[in-house]
């Protein structure tokens, strides 16, 4: 759930531990931790779910060697050994669960790509017609697919709540040559993994990514996690059903369980979150197992 080593400035975020370090050729780099820790509507709960960082960093690390030969990405090692300065037991607490990386400048715009209608979106376009100033067809309905993948960024808020805000809301905060860059790695991204993942009986139903730069270039770079079930909707292909709410190998089931306690009027979606019984821990868990092994086989 936390970490404690002697490396310089730590920060915490929802999920992870960061803290800076100096990679072999002397560049800065960052090591980033993924908890145990599970955050719903930007909230962290009182407990975590046991593995589930480990989990998360496999399928990353699965998809940072998938894209290797097609994206500029920050990963270096997973292994703690390249670590200086730890030690052996402090080595072996970060085992399966950490990513030394290129440390970059983070692009202040969480870079959504959206191929079902569902969530805030369906929201969204039950309102307006509209997701992120995107037209959609009329007549949609929840958990449909999206003929063409959409592009809808959000703000990256350091506390609170994202935003969705719409394309040249984005240009107006980082510029349009590098968002239009960013959309293009974005889509390509997601419509790669989406057919990778279908042929192994998972739907993408929509995504987050992130990127950075590195100082002197204007090349984005891919950071943070990729494809995982804390970063996207995975939903059984064959339980696929347009117009309800789908199954899922993602935390959308702790949002599920969640909801139930905002609308029973035993959480107000602020801080400090509940904590989960055993068996919604155990039963996502399970989910982001099988999600791993479909993958990977």
């Amino acid at each position: 759930m936390s970490t404690d080593l002697p490396l310089s400035n730590k920060r915490t975020g929802k999920v992870r531990d960061l803290y800076d370090l100096k990679l072999p050729d002397g560049d800065d780099g960052i090591l980033i931790i993924a908890s145990d820790r599970v955050s719903v509507f930007d909230v962290v709960l009182s407990n975590g779910i046991p593995g589930k960082g480990i989990l998360l960093t496999k399928i990353s690390k699965f998809w940072f060697d998938y894209f290797e030969d097609s994206m500029n990405h920050h990963l270096i090692s997973t292994d703690p050994a390249d670590i200086d300065g730890l030690s052996q037991q402090e080595r072996d607490s970060l085992e399966g669960r950490i990513m030394i990386c290129r440390k970059t400048n983070v692009v202040p715009v969480e870079c959504i790509v959206r191929g079902y209608l569902t969530g805030s979106g369906y929201k969204d376009y039950q309102k307006t017609g509209q997701v992120c100033g995107i037209t959609l067809p009329k007549k949609m309905v929840n958990s449909d697919r999206i003929e063409r993948p959409i592009f809808t960024p959000s703000t990256k808020a350091e506390e609170g709540h994202d935003e969705n805000i719409s394309f040249e809301e984005s240009c107006g905060l980082v510029g349009r040559s590098l968002m239009e860059s960013i959309k293009d790695l974005s889509l390509h991204i997601y419509n790669t993994g989406r057919d990778y993942a279908r042929e192994r009986g998972i739907i993408i139903a929509d995504t987050k990514f992130e990127f950075g730069l590195v100082a002197g270039s204007e090349v984005p770079v891919l950071i943070d996690e990729v494809l995982t079930p804390d970063s996207s909707r995975f939903w059984p292909a064959k339980e696929w059903e347009p117009g309800k709410e789908q199954n899922s190998f993602d935390k959308q089931y702790v949002r599920n369980y969640t909801q139930t306690l905002v609308d029973k009027g035993e959480w107000d979606k602020e801080f400090p979150g509940p904590a989960l019984p055993q068996d919604v821990i155990d039963n996502t868990i399970i989910r982001y197992e099988e999600a791993y092994q479909r993958l990977i086989t």
